[in-house]
């Protein structure tokens, strides 16, 4: 077998879906596997509930054909595994069973099932099945890599400079500390943490010789510096999945008085997102040292924050919580 030829079938085998057959009745799984033999599957066998979900922690696959009724783990309790951890709640899994009343139906909904199929399944339809939601997963894993892409953007331009190296990490966990002390639900709270992190993402078409610049911004430079909030949103723009984080991306930098950029935009026009972001923008910026000044320290920039409460730059009552915040944490 040539080189090139390994490569193929290094491919095609990367692309296979993985489907995980999950039965106590071997006569069940065997006819599932033959049904599905004609097809590019990888097929993976499972007898019992405990023994799938070791399966699924090892190797997650792509889809699970899942019995209900099981000795030691039942198909109900490994169905809520998988759907409650981040990492596989976008497995498919469709529940294959003898159990015909309407209440099971509901109740694996309930616990996250996508689909459900009575024995005797009709072939067809397990196939048509299987295909609609395989297409669905392989478009969620496309999703996940074009996030995982643009996250990866912003290591690369953090890397690039020695002071600014960390920022967008340690502004996502201040806000998400202010987004919790403010009582926000948890997944508000898990899109903060990421709106944060991509905040600057449009630095990376700012000039490198701009970004690392030892000494003090002339006008222009600073003018172009305030391109990054509209660069970032045209680069995130286009991905149906970042658009919760758009407004912390482009309006970042806008101010209560409307007098920030690029839009102009203030008081509730700007999302919360953004003015929580904000705050934990400038409050690390002030905390962190720059080729030109040194930073200050974290009571000191609470301070700032007291005494800058009414000049319309932030949102004040969160303003307040996060001054709050910074005192209780670092005071001696």
């Amino acid at each position: 077998m040539s080189f090139n030829d390994k490569s193929i079938l290094q491919q095609e085998l990367l692309s296979t879906p993985q489907i995980l057959v999950v039965d106590d009745n071997e006569t069940n799984v065997e006819l599932i596997c033959m049904h599905l033999k004609p097809y590019n599957y990888k097929i993976v066998k499972a007898y019992d509930g405990d023994e799938a979900l070791q399966l699924i922690q090892n190797d997650p696959p792509d889809l699970i054909l899942l019995d209900l009724m099981m000795p030691k783990v039942s198909g109900y309790e490994v169905c809520q595994k998988v759907k409650s951890n981040p990492l596989t709640t976008l497995i498919p899994i469709v529940i294959i069973t003898a159990l015909r009343e309407l209440d099971d139906k509901i109740k694996a909904m309930q616990f996250g099932a996508d689909d459900f199929l009575i024995k005797p399944f009709n072939k067809i339809e397990l196939l048509t099945r299987i295909k609609s939601l395989l297409r669905l997963k392989q478009l969620y894993d496309e999703m996940d890599h074009a996030e995982s892409m643009v996250f990866a953007l912003v290591e690369a331009l953090e890397a690039k400079d020695v002071y600014t190296r960390g920022h967008s990490e340690r502004v996502s966990k201040y806000s998400v500390i202010l987004a919790r002390a403010m009582g926000l639900s948890e997944p508000e709270v898990a899109l903060i943490k990421k709106g944060a992190l991509l905040h600057d993402i449009g630095k990376i078409g700012v000039k490198d010789v701009i970004l690392n610049k030892i000494e003090r911004l002339t006008h222009e430079e600073m003018a172009h510096i305030r391109t990054h909030p509209a660069r970032g949103y045209e680069i995130c723009k286009t991905l149906k999945s970042f658009k919760p984080y758009l407004p912390c991306i482009r309006w970042h930098h806008e101010r209560i008085d409307g007098k920030g950029h690029p839009d102009g935009i203030g008081e509730d026009e700007i999302p919360l997102i953004a003015r929580i972001c904000s705050i934990t923008d400038a409050f690390d910026a002030m905390t962190s040292n720059r080729p030109y000044r040194k930073g200050i320290n974290p009571i000191q920039a609470a301070s700032i924050f007291e005494r800058e409460i009414n000049t319309g730059q932030w949102d004040k009552e969160i303003l307040k919580i996060f001054a709050d915040l910074i005192k209780k944490s670092y005071a001696e």
